[in-house]
């Protein structure tokens, strides 16, 4: 089992929960609004100079064949993404048990 996190631009959140659909991922929690700034991106702190702001998606997913459908999918879709700092980020950690 995993505990994913899926990092975007606000701008992209439609395409993630497109992609959500896709792969039947119909359970997650999700912070909208959220300030930050990855590893060799520009900052989205909402401000006027730094403007935009990310969505977060926390999901657990106990079936890893979704997983690699869901990794494959957002591969895709960054492939879309012309600005490399846009890209919609994944992070996976493992994840124990669900109670």
């Amino acid at each position: 089992m995993k505990i994913v996190f899926i990092v975007c631009n606000e701008v992209y959140s439609h395409r993630v929960m497109d992609l959500l659909a896709k792969n039947k991922i119909d359970y997650y929690t999700r912070w909208e609004e959220v300030a930050g700034k990855g590893h060799g991106t520009e900052p989205h702190l909402g401000t006027r100079s730094f403007p935009g702001l990310n969505t977060v998606l926390m999901i657990a997913i106990e079936d890893e064949s979704i997983l690699g459908c869901l990794t494959t999918n957002i591969r895709e879709a960054n492939s879309e993404i012309v600005r490399p700092g846009d890209r919609i980020r994944m992070f996976q950690i493992p994840l124990d048990s669900i109670l």
